[in-house]
């Protein structure tokens, strides 16, 4: 841990991709492995910048509410309102808090099981570091040798650019990245050369989500069932949440907290949920279906 770091998880998202899971809740509090993505969030950037408000912070503007209830006095909570300000304008907002230091930001729909390794490591504290991977189609940027490369989600960026950000709807790569870019003034670092091995997952879709969870279950080696959930039936290659009842057959699956898969019911690769009215949702690649839950 370091002072001079301020840690920094954007989970102000509307999650639109995300459609119908986050109709139930913000993104940032959708479960992977059982823990919300807001959590793992704070566990990635906690090693470097430290724990507490003093150390975190979380912005938010979709479900504003159950985030900060969330979040407690875990982390310092900016509530965007009316509207979301962006990645770049949620750090304009925070900028007295940030109050000297640079800023270690990382998404909070970004499934990142290895952590961020020591991404501070041998950091010059001029340019903006960004957390990437090789990729073979169309490259949010491209290493000096012509490899392609999609930014993960994890990012340093130094005081002197946090406190020039102004507090209005922008994002990072317009105001910021691009113009470094094209001066070949980004410190793009891949996670193989920080040794961080396994799956990256953007948890922007459905079945994107559904791939982190499942990930998550074959880093638990089997399925993984939360204290207090029911079963009755057959749990395969799934995660089942608190105070789920599963009485018919999942197969890589998630079932959410409080959650019910009844007598009969097969679901394979789906999300099962709860809505407010207590009737079943459940989610299979990338559409929604309701259900009565009788």
């Amino acid at each position: 841990m370091t002072d001079r770091l301020a840690g920094v998880v954007l989970a102000a998202g509307e999650g639109a991709r995300l459609r119908p899971l986050t109709l139930l809740r913000p993104k940032a509090l959708c479960p992977v492995g059982g823990v919300p993505l807001l959590d793992h969030a704070l566990a990635r950037v906690a090693p470097a910048a430290g724990s507490g408000p003093g150390h975190l912070a979380v912005n938010a503007h979709h479900g504003a509410d159950l985030v900060v209830a969330h979040v407690g006095g875990r982390a310092h909570v900016s509530v965007e309102s009316p509207e979301a300000l962006g990645t770049a304008g949620a750090l304009g907002a925070l900028r007295d808090w940030v109050d000297g230091r640079d800023v270690l930001l990382t998404n909070a729909d970004a499934y990142l099981p290895a952590g961020l390794g020591d991404l501070a490591g041998g950091w010059d504290g001029e340019r903006c570091r960004l957390l990437c991977v090789p990729v073979d189609g169309r490259p949010d940027f491209t290493a000096p040798d012509g490899t392609g490369l999609r930014y993960v989600g994890a990012c340093l960026l130094p005081w002197a650019f946090v406190k020039a950000l102004a507090a209005e709807p922008t994002g990072l790569y317009e105001v910021l990245w691009a113009a470094q870019d094209a001066l070949g003034r980004l410190d793009l670092v891949t996670t193989a050369g920080l040794g961080l091995p396994g799956t990256v997952v953007d948890c922007g879709t459905p079945a994107q989500y559904l791939a982190a969870n499942l990930d998550a279950v074959r880093r638990a080696g089997g399925s993984v069932v939360a204290p207090g959930a029911v079963v009755s039936g057959r749990v395969e290659e799934s995660v089942v949440g608190a105070g789920a009842r599963v009485e018919g057959d999942v197969v890589r699956c998630v079932v959410w907290d409080g959650a019910h898969v009844a007598p009969g019911e097969r679901l394979v690769d789906a999300v099962r949920a709860v809505a407010a009215d207590d009737s079943r949702m459940t989610v299979t690649g990338d559409t929604g279906t309701l259900s009565s839950d009788q």
